[in-house]
């Protein structure tokens, strides 16, 4: 499985002390490093309940990747933790093949890791996952994440449900609706619960490292939309002079959402704190670069959705209308 992620700068072999990657076969001159670490969460525990872990694996990388795409960053290569009670082969092996398949997506090599078998810590074959990726850019072409101005357009990218955000809070949802992983999902005809909240995150790397390529400098910001939604995310990209106007009749918000919003009393504000609410990566583009930036993006697969733009701040750094102001 490591093998099929090789790519220049690394052979993705494994059984050594430590990973090799080789920054000047991959085609770096100057390169500044850039690294991430995250988790899957407790969708781990829907993963366990469903006895499905076969993308999980992708959400891993994803959360991590992700994060070093909106940096601007291209990622290299990748490393996972994985910590079980006891370890059962052919669940390590669905996890692993998924962090495979999620490397390739993203184009980095899968180059080491860690399995830790710790019983007594952890329940039986219950487990945990950690992922660790660097990427790389040129010096001077990081995106600083400080560079909108009023009038830039705010592109939605979106998600594919949930991603691996907010799930203690779907999970509670579920219980109290009286529901099992097994039963058909109210939100998703066709499917179970457990399915259709385990569709593994989107990993936006090709797609936007495309886009910032096309736009020739008009990327002006990118969030990756995770735990506390657009309303805490996209402040990170902001200086402090200007604010997000985010439109929330330019998309509809996937069914998932609005169900757990029914079914959980969640009031809307909770709502678009607690989850992406189907916008996986928000972009913030010059309005001269939207045209090029846009075709890239739907070039590589993504559905690109204007939500909203950049305004003076007088208010707070994100704010959300019913319609266009």
């Amino acid at each position: 499985m490591a093998k099929s992620t090789i790519r220049p700068g690394a052979d993705a072999a494994l059984g050594g002390f430590g990973g090799l990657f080789d920054l000047k076969a991959a085609g770096f001159k100057d390169p500044v490093l850039v690294a991430a670490t995250d988790g899957v969460g407790t969708k781990l525990m829907v993963a366990i309940a469903a006895n499905h872990h076969g993308t999980i694996g992708i959400d891993l990388v994803a959360m991590c990747v992700n994060d070093l795409v909106v940096q601007g960053a291209e990622p290299l290569f990748f490393l996972d933790y994985f910590a079980t009670g006891k370890i059962e082969p052919p669940i390590a092996e669905s996890i692993v093949d998924g962090i495979a398949e999620g490397c390739r997506q993203a184009g980095c090599a899968l180059i080491g890791g860690e399995t830790a078998e710790m019983p007594g810590l952890y329940d039986g074959s219950h487990y945990d996952l950690a992922g660790f990726s660097v990427g790389a850019a040129e010096r001077g072409a990081l995106l600083g994440g400080r560079d909108a101005e009023p009038g830039d357009v705010i592109l939605g990218l979106t998600s594919n449900g949930l991603h691996s955000n907010g799930y203690s809070l779907a999970r509670k949802v579920v219980e109290d609706s009286g529901l099992n992983y097994d039963d058909d999902a109210p939100f998703a005809p066709g499917r179970t619960v457990g399915e259709a909240l385990l569709d593994p995150t989107r990993i936006y790397v090709r797609s936007c490292l495309a886009a910032i390529r096309a736009a020739d400098g008009g990327v002006h910001g990118l969030a990756h939309i995770t735990g506390g939604g657009l309303t805490e995310n996209l402040p990170r990209v902001l200086p402090d002079h200007v604010a997000a106007h985010i439109d929330l009749t330019s998309w509809d918000i996937p069914p998932v959402f609005t169900w757990l919003a029914e079914a959980g009393g969640i009031e809307a504000r909770e709502l678009m704190r607690t989850f992406n609410c189907g916008i996986g990566m928000a972009m913030i583009v010059a309005p001269d670069a939207v045209s090029n930036v846009t075709r890239a993006l739907e070039e590589h697969g993504e559905t690109v959705i204007p939500i909203g733009a950049v305004h003076s701040r007088n208010e707070e750094p994100v704010q959300y209308s019913d319609g266009a102001t």
